[in-house]
């Protein structure tokens, strides 16, 4: 476990580094959950067999988390929620061990609007966003400064969250691609859903030459 300083707050991860990786995948979970994320460990440990690296971390401290847990208060503070996403990236930086690899975002439901903030305050760091079942709508006129190739990926029967993702798409001025998981609900828990979110995290985390859409600015 790592400790990151990210503003004026302490917070956990589990940083992994297998091999010679020359990319690291650093995780911003969603709405009520933690690094701990069952679904976000299955991906983050396919992709260390792919040889990426991977960094989870907890957005929020027990305290904060504890808070959450009765109020939902912080989980949608995306601007706090991507700020200390932001603060990572820059620990990755400053870290001896991982300063010199491009970092790359997975962001799940709400995390993904954070990863998005993210990915446009670090323009020259974060190489790619890859978003699983989520909010980028929640990342507001942000959406239009990200500069990095996203990938969506989207549930075909989590009916609302397709239709919030083809809105953002629309708005996004990055190159971008949409992966629909036929047949898949919010948590992509149907049989090889997750497998297949994560086979196509992998492939646009690793692919030089992604086949994307853009929009006009």
């Amino acid at each position: 476990m790592v400790q990151i300083s990210a503003n004026d707050v302490l917070l956990a991860g589990d940083l992994v580094l297998p091999g010679s990786t020359e990319v690291l995948v650093l995780f911003a979970h969603g709405s009520g959950s933690s690094r701990l994320s069952p679904r976000n460990r299955a991906v983050a440990a396919a992709l260390q067999r792919a040889g990426l690296g991977t960094l989870l971390m907890d957005l929020l401290t027990e305290q904060e988390e504890q808070v959450d847990a009765v109020t939902a208060e912080h989980r949608f503070n995306i601007a706090l929620l991507g700020s200390r996403l932001a603060a990572a990236v820059d620990w990755l930086e400053r870290n001896p061990e991982t300063a010199d690899r491009p970092v790359a975002l997975f962001g799940a439901s709400t995390g993904a609007a954070a990863a998005l903030v993210a990915a446009a305050e670090r323009p020259e760091r974060v190489s790619c966003v890859v978003s699983r079942g989520g909010r980028p709508d929640l990342a507001g006129t942000t959406l239009e400064r990200v500069q990095a190739p996203v990938l969506l990926i989207v549930g075909g029967d989590d009916h609302k969250v397709l239709r919030l993702n083809r809105e953002a798409a629309q708005r996004l001025r990055a190159p971008h691609k949409m992966h629909i998981v036929a047949g898949a609900t919010h948590l992509f828990e149907e049989p090889g859903a997750l497998d297949e979110v994560a086979d196509a995290a992998r492939d646009w985390f690793l692919q030089p030459d992604r086949p994307v859409e853009g929009n006009e600015p």
